[in-house]
Order: C-alpha cells, then sequence, then structure tokens
C-alpha cells in the first residue's frame, strides 16, 4: 500500500493531470537539476509514467559556471535513474554571457532541451517552476512596465513544455522532495547561486519572502492567480487582433498596409498588436521592436496631424498617405 505524503500526493496528481493527454509508449523527459523542485517532479513523474504507460527520462543540464558541476550532474543522473527514469543523460554546454548571465544560461539550457527532445522524440518536457518562481517572474516583469501578455508570465503549457508545478506551492514541492528522497538516502542539492543577490531573480525572491512576511502567504497565490487571469485576458485580444490582421491587412513586396478607416474605434488594446504584427512583418526583429515604436506607429492611425514618418530599427518605416498606412523597408 502506497502510503506517501499530502505533498507527494498532491505533487503525483499534478504531474499526472499534465501527462493525461498522452498515450502509451510516448516519451517524456525532466529537465533535472538536482535541486528539491526538479528532483520531487522527476520522482513524481516516474511514478506516474509507470502507471500510464509512458517512457519518462531526464536531462541534466550542466552549465559549467561553478566548481563541481560535472560531479554534481553526474549526481543529479544517479538520482534520476534510482528514481526510475530512463533514458538519463548529462549535457554539458558553454555559457557565454551575451545579454546577462541569467538569460544567456536560459538560453543554451532550453536549447540542449531541445535538442534532447529532438533525438528522443519526445513528446513533452516538464519543467519544475512552482508557484512561487511564477510570482518572482510576475515581479520581475513588473519592473520592466510590462504588458498582459509579459505580466502572464510563464504558461503551464508552451508547446513542448510542460509546467505541471506552476500551481504548486514550493513548500509542497520541497516536503516532496524530502519524502522521495530520503527513501533512497538521498538529500537534494541547493544551488548556491540561487543565494548570490548578483542575480536579479535571487533579489527579487528575497523580497518577494518579505513580502510575505509582511501582508502575508496570499500575496504569492495573488501573483500568480493575476498571471493566470492576464493570460486569459492577452489570448483572447491577441486572438481578436489576429482575426483583425487577416481581414484587414494586405500584404504586397514586402510593403504591409492597411485602410486607416479599418482601424478607426478599434480599441488601442487591439490596434496596437495590429501595429506590431505589421511591423513585425515588415522586418523588424521583435526584440528591436519597442512600446516606444509601436506607440510612434499608432499616432500615425489615432493622432494624424500630417506628420511624417515614424522610424523603426532595422531601416523600417510607417507613413501614412491619405488615409493610407504602409510600413516597409524603402529601397534607396
Amino acid at each position: 500500500m502506497d502510503r506517501s505524503c499530502a505533498a507527494t500526493v498532491q505533487v503525483r496528481n499534478a504531474v499526472e493531470r499534465a501527462l493525461g493527454a498522452l498515450e502509451p509508449g510516448d516519451v517524456v523527459l525532466v529537465a533535472c537539476s538536482g535541486g528539491p523542485d526538479s528532483l520531487a517532479l522527476a520522482a513524481a513523474t516516474g511514478w506516474v509514467a509507470k502507471r500510464l504507460g509512458l517512457f519518462a527520462g531526464a536531462v541534466i543540464v550542466d552549465h559549467q559556471l561553478q566548481e563541481g558541476s560535472a560531479e554534481i550532474a553526474a549526481w543529479a543522473a544517479e538520482v534520476c535513474e534510482r528514481l526510475g527514469l530512463s533514458p538519463v543523460e548529462v549535457v554539458a554546454v558553454q555559457v557565454d554571457g551575451a545579454g546577462g548571465l541569467e538569460a544567456a544560461a536560459r538560453d543554451v539550457r532550453y536549447a540542449a532541451l531541445t535538442a534532447s527532445a529532438q533525438l528522443h522524440g519526445c513528446k513533452v518536457v516538464l519543467l519544475g517552476h512552482t508557484q512561487e518562481d511564477q510570482a518572482e517572474t510576475v515581479l520581475l516583469r513588473l519592473t520592466r512596465g510590462s504588458g498582459a501578455r509579459s505580466l502572464s508570465a510563464m504558461a503551464a503549457v508552451n508547446g513542448l513544455w510542460h509546467r505541471p508545478l506552476l500551481d504548486t506551492p514550493r513548500a509542497v514541492v520541497h516536503e516532496s522532495a524530502t519524502e522521495v528522497l530520503t527513501e533512497i538516502g538521498e538529500v537534494a542539492w541547493r544551488d548556491p547561486h540561487n543565494l548570490d543577490t548578483r542575480f536579479a531573480r535571487v533579489r527579487v525572491r528575497q523580497f518577494l519572502e518579505s513580502l510575505g512576511d509582511e501582508l502575508g502567504p496570499g500575496v504569492i497565490v495573488g501573483l500568480a492567480r493575476s498571471a493566470s487571469m492576464l493570460r486569459d485576458d492577452a489570448d483572447a485580444l491577441d486572438e481578436l487582433a489576429d482575426a483583425l490582421f487577416e481581414d484587414a491587412i494586405t500584404v504586397e513586396d514586402g510593403v504591409i498596409a492597411v485602410e486607416v478607416n479599418a482601424l478607426d474605434g478599434i480599441p488601442r488594446a487591439i490596434r496596437t498588436r495590429v501595429v506590431r504584427a505589421m511591423c513585425l512583418a515588415a522586418g523588424v526583429v521583435p526584440g528591436d521592436l519597442s512600446r516606444d515604436h509601436v506607440l510612434a506607429v499608432d499616432q500615425l492611425v489615432a493622432k494624424w496631424t500630417g506628420q511624417g514618418p515614424a522610424f523603426l530599427p532595422g531601416g523600417v518605416q510607417a507613413q501614412r498617405t491619405y488615409d493610407r498606412l504602409k510600413v516597409s523597408r524603402p529601397t534607396q
């Protein structure tokens, strides 16, 4: 008889919900660092996979950013195997620090996980983000003046990536990790980078903890709930904007155009999404297109006074001629 604690049952249930749509024989992989979140997830995935007839493996990405990382990765792989996962592989990567160490590490980690998923014909990669991780992401993005899409933070499902523990408190996940690891005589690794205040997420985590002390534990739940509601709103707005783009926008010889009256009376939240899509269709790189750029183009629609073109990254321009707005990269 299974006498697992309530925390382990909760984690297993969350994983089972995430994997319930898969067919017997499908392959899933767990992204594992050796920390308590990912090991609790690995243990639950191994348990659920047996009952659903799935093949469950794990990938440990060694970022090689601290001394002894290869040994930690090898230990994490061994623990995953003891938890019933197979295949288990360690992938060593190089982090060049471009764009900041956190961002660079994340980019190479996801690239490594994607490559492993392709290699093994994997349907789903499970990530161990918890409710606190979601709340931290919301706070980080609030400080950057983000909109609804960005503030919706991490999606529970985003293509290959599944985050079954996104609604589960970190304390529950850690309690489960302690139980399953104690059974095999192991203790989860604690990444010292999680205490290094050079990293923005660490500072936000500490701030969130202090907010919880001051305002109560509902702060974390509230931020995570806000992310979920904002995701619903952003999805609805994106759907409306996509439909308007399809109906009203013409694309010919690299010129993205619209009759301005098609945008008259359209709420700004939808109209600016259409404007952004026009800019991207004209060749602006997404990461280079700022909110200010989008608003400058929107001025040609909403506050037209005969002004000249709006200049965008990559040599792209938006210009209004009478009642027609065009976005393109002019030829010399």
